[in-house]
């Protein structure tokens, strides 16, 4: 784990470090100079101006320490030995450098903060007590080991936080990623709903349109009705294309209208046949399926309805369902050749794409392709479970 987490500071925040440095060493840097007129009568010159000098310094060198933290570190612990003011400095290097939390670093600045210390008596020839050898080497050890114990407590927090804030951004990234995953599905989900709305009475407006150009030899009852389906057609599909929006449009709360099931397949081949197509429904289908399992039926029907009235206008169109409960619901769709020569409509390419995501989906097999006499045959095989084991499950 990289532990270099230490945030940038302000000005205020780093003025304020080095103003706490300054002032913390001003009481020891006085009595020394007590200390010193006592006992020589004078404090000297390197007291007055070179020990401030240095710890200026110092504090200066203190602006780089997160850039450098190990050179200013141990710097400032060397110069300290010939300045009093600049032991502040020294103890503040150290906890910046601690933050790190990097052992042999911490050590070697420890070691040579302690050992700098012992040096001091060279600059100020201080009479000290018989036997204070250890409080020389004990007092700058503790000191030491406490700048070094709240630097790494200080390294410990900064690498908590920047954990819980890397862990909050990849969760809210991963939000991002969900909502955007769910909008394209549920983007998906409209457009198959629409192709499945709109292709299946577009396709039989095109074709009874289709009949009315070809044949001129039509009756006036036949153009009547031709008209008549192809008004009736549109009309179903603006109504159909309105309750599609009006789902986009309410409220998350409104419930969705109802969607066709396995017992509306009657009804669509019964509209297929008032359009035009010779359609023959075949069904041995006992018992009811599940909800998701009739609309993906109907669904694959309706579909082949729609490419039979685009590419096989006249056709005849054969529909056999089969199935029953505990084994699997097969669905085919097959229709002969065109029976009349018509202008070939705009193919989508999403509705028999949109209709293997959709039989994939409900772990059912779709397939589709040409037959020998020209036609074509849209099959597939849907599981189709107990109902107690579906509650089981």
């Amino acid at each position: 784990m990289n532990t270099d987490v230490a945030p940038r500071l302000g000005w205020w925040q780093q003025t304020w470090r080095l103003m706490a440095a300054a002032a913390a060493d001003i009481p020891l840097w006085l009595s020394i100079g007590v200390v010193l007129r006592g006992q020589t009568g004078e404090t000297g010159s390197w007291f007055l101006i070179g020990d401030p000098l240095v710890a200026f310094g110092c504090l200066t060198a203190l602006l780089w320490r997160r850039r450098f933290p190990l050179s200013v570190a141990m710097t400032v612990a060397i110069a300290s030995t010939a300045s009093a003011l600049a032991a502040g400095a020294s103890f503040l290097a150290l906890v910046s450098l601690s933050t790190r939390r990097r052992p042999v670093e911490i050590t070697v600045v420890g070691v040579a903060f302690v050992t700098a210390s012992q040096f001091a008596d060279g600059f100020y020839p201080v009479q000290s007590q018989p036997g204070s050898l250890w409080y020389q080497l004990a007092f700058p050890a503790l000191v030491a080991g406490i700048a070094m114990a709240v630097g790494m407590a200080i390294g410990a927090r900064r690498v908590e936080v920047q954990s819980l804030r890397d862990r909050a951004e990849s969760a809210e990234r991963e939000q991002t990623a969900r909502t955007a995953q769910e909008r394209a599905l549920e983007r998906n989900r409209i457009a198959r709903e629409m192709h499945d709305v709109l292709a299946h009475r577009i396709s039989l407006v095109a074709m009874q349109a289709g009949v009315l150009d070809h044949r001129s030899g039509l009756s006036a009852e036949e153009n009547r009705v031709l008209i008549r389906g192809i008004a009736d057609g549109s009309h179903q599909a603006l109504e159909e294309l309105r309750d599609v929006l009006g789902v986009l449009r309410a409220d998350p709360g409104r419930p969705e209208p109802p969607q066709p099931t396995l017992q509306a397949i009657p009804d669509l081949v019964a509209d297929a046949r008032t359009s035009g197509l010779d359609v023959t429904l075949t069904t041995t289908v006992t018992g009811i399926p599940s909800d998701v399992l009739g609309r993906t039926c109907y669904r694959i029907v309706q579909e082949g309805l729609t490419n039979a009235a685009k590419h096989a206008p006249g056709a005849d169109v054969h529909i056999t369902l089969e199935g029953t409960a505990g084994d699997r619901l097969a669905v085919s769709v097959h229709n002969s050749s065109a029976a009349t020569a018509s202008t070939r409509p705009p193919a989508s390419g999403f509705g028999l794409l949109g209709l293997t995501e959709r039989v994939t989906l409900a772990g059912g097999e779709l397939d589709h392709h040409p037959t020998p006499d020209h036609g074509y045959l849209l099959t597939a095989r849907l599981p189709w479970p107990n109902p107690t084991h579906e509650k089981s499950v």
